[in-house]
């Protein structure tokens, strides 16, 4: 056994260290880059909006799900949330849990004039202040499934919600961020990278990011941030399993006999 006065163990640490360094200089350039990113997550996660009073934000999907749980935490932290509801009951019940400075409004992302109706009233609550932020998180899931098992309008109920939806509701309310310079954050998915199946899911995700991306560029000139989620398969509505397997049962049901042979009830049952 070695025996070190604490001076010498430090010197005998720090040329252990370099050495480290000049032996595998790419193993510490990993690790040092390792460090680095996550002190900046550290910060970044720290970071914090000063003075939230007065503050509006805007967030579509509140029924159920992350746009429900958002407009709570927001709310309780102090934002002034307007939370867009796709129907009475999910409105009542996010106003049942919260208090009467919460406010809701029915919104359909696919009818321009629901979306014209929600741009009145939030500029109407908002006034001179404009928006502080837009959360585009309505969204759906279903129909999910092989894409010869799919129709047109298969494809439309899924991107006229996530994508076309999420593109008409920005744009409408781009001069209400304008004039707040505030921020929008769309809810992408991890399917926008890599497709889970067929259907407009995947494709729609996809485009968000994309929309996101260029919108990003364009509205840096007015002092607008915009910012994307890409959440994995957490249990919401979207992602039930009961609601995907019910829906992927009424496209086996319709198929015609020729396609149904063709994959067979083993398929169909692996799916499931």
């Amino acid at each position: 056994m070695v025996l070190y006065t604490g001076e010498e163990e430090e010197e005998d640490y720090l040329y252990r260290f370099r050495e480290l360094w000049i032996v595998h200089p790419a193993l510490m350039g990993t690790l040092t880059s390792v460090v680095f990113l996550f002190v900046c997550w550290t910060i970044r996660d720290n970071l914090k909006v000063r003075d939230v009073r007065g503050k509006y934000v805007f967030i579509t999907g509140c029924d159920s799900g992350f746009g429900n749980l958002l407009a709570q935490r927001l709310h309780r932290k102090g934002f002034d949330v307007i939370a867009a509801c796709l129907t009475e009951k999910g409105s009542d019940d996010l106003k049942a849990c919260t208090c009467p400075t919460l406010k809701t409004v029915l919104l359909n992302v696919t009818n321009p004039k629901s979306i014209d109706n929600a741009v009145t009233f939030v500029a109407e609550e908002t006034g001179s202040k404009g928006l502080y932020g837009l959360v585009n998180n309505a969204g759906r899931a279903t129909p999910i499934g092989p894409t010869d098992w799919l129709d047109m309008e298969d494809f439309h109920r899924v991107l006229d919600v996530n994508l076309i939806g999420l593109i008409e509701v920005t744009i409408k309310f781009l001069p209400l961020l304008k004039k707040g310079q505030g921020r929008i954050v769309n809810v992408a998915s991890v399917m926008g990278r890599l497709a889970f199946g067929g259907g407009g899911y995947s494709l729609s995700k996809c485009g968000v990011e994309s929309f996101s991306d260029s919108l990003r560029r364009d509205m840096q000139h007015f002092g607008v941030k915009v910012s994307i989620i890409e959440p994995g398969f957490f249990k919401t509505g979207v992602t039930s399993l009961e609601i995907i397997e019910k829906d992927l049962q009424r496209l086996w049901n319709r198929l015609c006999p020729e396609v149904r042979f063709a994959y067979g009830d083993k398929y169909f049952d692996n799916c499931k």
